[in-house]
């Protein structure tokens, strides 16, 4: 039987899987990126402006770290520099994410082995995951071609095609971690501190050169994806370190999967002690999630200290454009232009955090589906106690998160902590919302579940898009965070936040009463 026999079935399973999740995210990603040449022509409407702007960037060593350097003066230019680490940061989790869910979750789940007991070729599963990615980043890099061609084909197309380059590189990187290791989570985790490597590698090179020139930055694929200029001379031949890249650690991830068992790995975990240390179930749910815990807290204090040393910069990065001015203003408040900046800075975590507590509520999901639940539930455990002790991980947890934010964020600024730090926490009725959702979700429609990131990835577009492109009232509404109070600079107001804290209670104890009440899956 041939190696890859049952590889076109496992891949359409795959896709119908992922229905959801990824034309979320690509939608995400490809909407940031189109609407950026109109919010750019708004703010940087002559070609005066935007020769400012270069120069401004090229003196700016903090900008460059957080966003790039620019190279050309065009609208598709100043696109691919605005967004176009971010959306390479996106295109790399959605491709890590597929590829280990349709790989080391499934042998962590048993499903894999039932589904190798069939007409299945040994490599076929691990070709459909990377195939599924290989969709995903097809699809964006034809929508981001297709959206930006009005501004240049050939930039275009070398946008779109890095991008989906960047998502197949760590698509292939997951693939290897996925044999390496025995959980998905630490795939996951793994993987995630080597995009969180890329990123920071490029953030040193650009800060110490205003051309991409620096050696970090080529050690880095987010650096291989500015170094290509789209709109601004492509070098083509970027993307054979990409293409080279991938297909070497294809060629390893697929070396890997033919030399070990399925559910073992080349790295297996550590034996636990002989007797028992977990007492109860919140015990358990620590156990499980205190890595995410701490691998989140971790970035979120160093993109606090990031932001915070931003501040300073704006004024001069501004200037008189009343544009940009604008919508600082319209993200962070119509109080001064530091306080809107910092209003603004304090938002971004909230709003990525939204994700955290996404995913931290539905590790209830994957806890059952995987089985584990059935065991410890059989014992002398209620549903209300086994769920309570991952829901004080994903609430508490965010709370953690957002007041490490709060704390980078005044060590970045060098200013009073008090008020930085309100500015974050006010966020955590938002995000509980948002968690609150997920509950709901998992607790009445478990196999629904998964719309809880439809509904982060919504809000996360509002919120970032919404602003620069001074969407409708209307639509800005839907995102709880919009409600939230601009701190600091602007006053306090306890209605919202009481409303919002009042939804997310309801929205959970609804969850958590359905959840008592219908079957688990076993």
């Amino acid at each position: 039987m041939s190696a890859l026999a049952g590889t076109g079935t496992l891949l359409r399973f795959a896709l119908r899987r992922d229905r959801l999740l990824v034309p979320v995210w690509v939608a995400v990603n490809t909407l940031m990126v189109l609407s950026m040449p109109s919010t750019l022509e708004g703010i940087y409407s002559t070609p005066a402006d935007r020769a400012r702007l270069l120069r401004q960037m090229d003196a700016n060593a903090s900008f460059r770290a957080l966003i790039g350097p620019v190279f050309d003066d065009s609208l598709g230019a100043l696109t691919a520099w605005r967004v176009g680490v971010f959306a390479g940061l996106i295109a790399a989790v959605t491709s890590l994410l597929v590829v280990v869910r349709h790989t080391r979750d499934e042998e962590e789940s048993g499903r894999q082995e039932l589904v190798a007991s069939g007409a299945v070729g040994r490599r076929a599963s691990l070709t459909a995951a990377l195939l599924a990615a290989g969709v995903a980043n097809g699809v964006l890099a034809l929508l981001v071609t297709a959206g930006l061609a009005g501004q240049g084909a050939a930039g275009a197309a070398a946008l779109g095609l890095g991008l989906a380059g960047v998502g197949m590189l760590f698509a292939t990187m997951a693939a290897i971690v996925a044999q390496l290791t025995e959980s998905a989570r630490a795939a996951r985790g793994l993987t995630s501190a080597a995009l969180g490597c890329a990123f920071v590698l490029r953030a040193a090179g650009d800060s110490a050169a205003d051309d991409g020139s620096a050696a970090p930055t080529w050690l880095s694929p987010l650096g291989w994806l500015e170094n290509l200029r789209p709109f601004a001379g492509e070098r083509w031949w970027v993307l054979a370190l990409f293409a080279g890249a991938a297909a070497a650690q294809g060629a390893v991830a697929y070396l890997l999967a033919g030399r070990r068992d399925v559910g073992m790995s080349f790295l297996p975990a550590r034996p636990g002690p002989a007797t028992g240390r977990l007492g109860t179930a919140a015990a358990l749910a620590w156990r499980l999630q205190r890595g995410a815990v701490a691998g989140w807290s971790a970035g979120f204090l160093l993109a606090g200290v990031v932001y915070g040393g931003l501040t300073d910069g704006v004024a001069d990065l501004v200037g008189d454009n009343d544009r940009a001015r604008q919508i600082f203003e319209r993200m962070g408040g119509r109080s001064g232009l530091t306080d809107a900046f910092l209003a603004s800075m304090a938002g971004m975590p909230g709003l990525i955090a939204a994700l955290y507590v996404v995913g931290s509520v539905l590790r209830l999901h994957g806890e059952e589906t995987s089985g584990r639940a059935e065991p410890v539930l059989a014992n002398a455990v209620g549903r209300l106690r086994w769920a309570a002790g991952h829901l004080v991980a994903a609430f508490g947890g965010s709370a953690l998160i957002m007041l490490l934010a709060g704390a980078g964020l005044a060590l970045g600024h060098g200013r009073d902590v008090l008020p930085l730090l309100g500015a974050c926490l006010v966020q955590l009725p938002a995000i509980w919302v948002v968690g609150a959702s997920a509950v709901l979700l998992y607790g009445t429609a478990p196999r629904l579940a998964p719309a809880a990131w439809g509904v982060a990835g919504a809000i996360l577009l509002i919120g970032w898009i919404g602003p620069a492109l001074d969407a409708p009232r209307a639509v800005m509404d839907l995102s709880p965070f919009a409600h939230l109070p601009k701190l600091p600079g602007g006053g306090m107001r306890w209605t919202p936040v009481l409303l919002l804290l009042t939804a997310a209670a309801a929205l959970t104890t609804a969850g958590l009463a359905a959840l008592r009440r219908r079957d688990m899956t076993t």
